[in-house]
């Protein structure tokens, strides 16, 4: 229960910085000027596919956050036997950071209406998303090649339903990716295009920070840092 909590509280804290940056902090009734401005203003709300994805990665959130309590839980039994980190997943997660900076470009590239730099930038995180999808592959596979199947163990079942989760919204963040890719070729209107761009540049830094989350855990390094956390508070 603590582990969801401090999740929740991370994702809270996330969600506050990133609302404060987007406007929806201001007190508009204690702006002063002309009313074609404040027309204006209203315009530049935080668009509705926006509040949409916030919704959705919060739900996201949630969900990783009850695996990761279940993962405490049941490591806790006598029958819980961790299996080997791959060398693998460390190569994967530098890949992913990639295609998040990438995108972030991209983001960058969209506002200042550079759209060679977004078509690099949405082509470089695609392809680095589908290498990080080949390197999990491999990861399992060389954990199979070395017996640590599926159902031989609890810690393998959770190895392979975490990663394999995350990779699914990786999977289907590619979707998008690839929509908002097409459209920067065919020449989508500037708007829509930065938004695409915007919403895709969001969901993947997400989703790196789930995963930086899920490797610390399965690294065990989760563990430690909650045991020093209790350690301190006792």
């Amino acid at each position: 229960m603590s582990v969801i909590l401090v999740f929740l509280f991370v994702i809270a804290g996330f969600a506050g910085w990133w609302l404060s940056h987007q406007g929806l902090m201001s007190r508009p009734w204690l702006e002063q000027g002309l009313a074609g401005d404040f027309v204006a203003l209203d315009r530049s709300a935080l668009p509705a596919a926006k509040i949409g994805l916030g919704v959705f990665l919060a739900v996201v959130g949630c969900l990783f956050a009850l695996f990761t309590s279940a993962y405490f839980t049941r490591m806790a039994v006598s029958d819980w036997q961790p299996l080997p980190l791959p060398r693998q997943l460390w190569l994967n997660t530098g890949v992913l950071v990639l295609s998040s900076i990438a995108l972030q470009c991209a983001s960058v590239a969209a506002r200042r209406g550079q759209i060679d730099t977004v078509r690099l930038g949405l082509a470089t995180a695609g392809l680095t998303a589908l290498a990080f999808l080949i390197g999990q592959l491999m990861a399992w596979r060389e954990l199979a090649a070395d017996g640590y199947f599926l159902t031989s163990n609890p810690a393998n079942s959770f190895f392979y339903l975490i990663t394999g989760m995350h990779g699914l919204h990786i999977l289907g963040g590619l979707v998008g990716l690839g929509r908002t890719t097409m459209g920067a070729w065919k020449g989508a209107r500037p708007e829509r295009l930065r938004l695409g761009v915007e919403l895709c540049a969001m969901y993947w830094h997400f989703l790196l920070f789930v995963w930086l989350a899920v490797f610390a855990l399965l690294a065990g390094w989760a563990a430690t840092y909650i045991d020093i956390c209790r350690q301190l508070l006792t």
